[in-house]
């Protein structure tokens, strides 16, 4: 509840220390829950550091789901989304991609499968888990749903298969609830893991990777291509120039990245071979 109240609370609260604000352009930009700083106050940072470098009022909305941020984005109710690299390429045909974040100096990521941390409870890969409880992260996630679809296949398992999958709504929310011991095994982006673990959060250190997959292209910011004009190629210009000046590269830590880039939509190819391999089985 604590939780839903503050992502409720977020369109209101960052990026409010931008002067003038009513008298801008605005500049809304949707993400979901995975910033693993402290929310509000590292979102109104980045929000002011952005007014100021775009001259537009640059705001943040923090929803718990992917479906809920594109509905926002398609709706005219944001300018700009942070989404995955599997909602990007299902509704390539309506968004532009406007810059990727890089991640230990490559624009990829990779999903991984976690289980708790100590004494081993028998999972050591995929074919383990008949009989299990697995958390996934979010249906329109790359490595919270469709990588670990595409490896329970590998391995001759479907979903039915499982004791139990269940979405957490959030890859934080994966580490906590393997952490707790709610499931016995879940699935991860590896750079919010990682980030997760080099914060010392708990639920990191409490979860052990069994599995790590290939590199897949990292999640996106990205605007709708009818929505792409002057305001959006400022902001675009905005995220490239972070790693350029101090502030910007105080943020880039704080969010453990090493900047953004303009990539093509080409690093996506092997989100969308898995997507459609998705799609013939459903």
């Amino acid at each position: 509840m604590q939780r839903r109240t503050l992502l409720q609370a977020l369109p209101a609260l960052v990026g409010l220390g931008a002067a003038n604000a009513a008298d801008r352009p605005r500049i809304r930009i949707g993400l979901t829950a995975v910033i693993l700083a402290d929310q509000v106050a590292f979102l109104s940072r980045w929000g002011s550091y952005l007014s100021s470098r775009t001259g537009a009022s640059v705001t943040f909305s923090a929803r718990e789901s992917y479906q809920q941020i594109l509905d926002l984005l398609f709706g005219g109710q944001l300018e700009a989304a942070w989404v995955c690299g599997y909602p990007y390429v299902l509704q390539q045909a309506r968004l532009e991609l406007l810059a990727v974040p890089i991640y230990e100096d490559k624009p990829l990521y990779r999903s991984y499968l976690i289980r708790p941390a100590g004494k081993s409870n028998g999972i050591e890969g995929w074919a383990d888990l008949k009989e299990r409880v697995l958390a996934y992260s979010d249906p329109l996630s790359n490595s919270g749903w469709l990588v670990p679809q595409a490896q329970l296949r590998t391995v001759g398992l479907l979903p039915r298969d499982l004791r139990r999958g269940f979405f957490a709504h959030g890859h934080r929310n994966v580490a906590e609830a393997v952490a707790a011991r709610l499931a016995d095994a879940g699935c991860i982006d590896g750079y919010v893991w990682e980030t997760m673990r080099r914060q010392k959060m708990p639920a990191a250190e409490r979860t052990e990777v069994v599995w790590r997959s290939e590199p897949y292209g990292f999640p996106p910011l990205v605007v709708r291509k009818a929505a792409l004009g002057d305001l959006t190629q400022q902001l675009r210009s905005s995220l490239l120039a972070m790693s350029q000046d101090a502030e910007g590269r105080a943020l880039l830590q704080a969010l453990n990245l090493d900047g953004f880039a303009q990539e093509p939509g080409s690093i996506f190819a092997s989100i969308e071979k898995l997507a459609a391999e998705q799609e013939r089985v459903s």
